[in-house]
């Protein structure tokens, strides 16, 4: 059974850093791009960033030198670095496995992620 787990959301101040994490399980982790994506109300779920079994990155340009996404292969984790949050940062991110917007992968259960001053 495919298990994605994320963690670390909660309430920041705008300017303020929040790290989540994602822990995977019933998957060989280290075969699999990963990805964090994000859903606002009232809008699409989206891209935020995502890191191929090598190592690649690629991030929405909204998050660009804000965001950091990061693997852990030794502990089936990856990690989403975010600084300098934006009210509109507010969403509840997901976790990715493979391409599960595409039907080939697997989502997580979603943390959300309040800008509140």
């Amino acid at each position: 059974q495919v298990q994605l787990v994320e963690s670390g959301g909660g309430v920041v101040q705008p300017g303020g850093s929040l790290r989540l994490s994602c822990a995977a399980s019933g998957i060989v982790f280290s075969i699999y791009p990963m990805g964090w994506y994000r859903q606002a109300p009232g809008e699409q779920r989206e891209l935020v960033a995502r890191i191929t079994r090598e190592g690649g990155t690629n991030y929405a340009d909204s998050v660009k030198g804000r965001f950091t996404i990061s693997r852990d292969n030794a502990k089936n984790t990856v990690y989403l670095q975010m600084n300098s949050l934006k009210p509109e940062d507010t969403a509840v991110y997901y976790c990715s496995a493979g391409y599960p917007d595409w039907g080939r992968g697997y989502w997580g259960q979603g943390t959300q992620v309040t800008l509140s001053s």
